[in-house]
């Protein structure tokens, strides 16, 4: 199909902070003809009839009476987000455009996040890593070239049975090692 016969989409820029993301823009471009609001704006009579969608990328660009008013054969707003509350769609229906979007498509993504989340927050991994990086001196007040590498052999000596003094209890090395391991591995 050549250009001139595929449907006009209205964007409002391709790539940028707030454009289509390049990538996409690509994909569109196979099945479309891409029209940005500064062409559009740019010349009005000529792009007004030829546009038939909307493709409302991060609630841009806004859908307002006016620009409704300006496209005639406007037939649908396809909105590229979860929701539409940013879309008057009394104002928009009563125009005849329809209005679509994606309600499922971050669903997975979603449930993956909150998962993660509520088992870093019983496992207390964000505690584990920052004690990871920050070391033990940040969570006990011990003064850090207890655990740090050191050449002189009797502060060695001496850290390794303050160490073992403190944490025979605790297993320290065994948490801090599970600890760092879970958070590689769920990054």
């Amino acid at each position: 199909m050549a250009e001139e016969e595929l449907p006009a989409v209205l964007i409002l820029d391709i790539g940028g902070t707030h454009g289509v993301l390049e990538d996409l823009a690509a994909l569109l471009k196979k099945y479309f003809h891409l029209i940005t609001v500064k062409e559009f704006l740019g010349n009005k009579e000529e792009m007004r009839k030829k546009i038939q969608s909307v493709f409302v990328f991060e609630c841009r660009p806004t859908i307002d009476r006016e620009l409704l008013e300006s496209l005639p054969n406007l037939k649908v707003i396809a909105n590229s987000g979860v929701g539409v509350d940013h879309l008057d769609l009394k104002m928009i229906s009563s125009f005849g455009v329809k209005v679509t979007n994606t309600p499922h498509a971050v669903a997975d993504s979603t449930a993956d996040i909150g998962m993660a989340l509520m088992l870093a927050s019983a496992r207390r991994l964000v505690e584990g890593n920052v004690l990871n990086f920050l070391g033990p001196s940040y969570f006990f007040g011990i003064p850090c070239f207890f655990f740090c590498d050191r050449d002189d052999l009797s502060e060695s000596i001496f850290g390794m049975l303050l160490q073992g003094k403190i944490f025979r209890g605790l297993n320290f090395q065994r948490h801090l090692l599970l600890l760092s391991h879970v958070f590689l591995v769920t990054r």
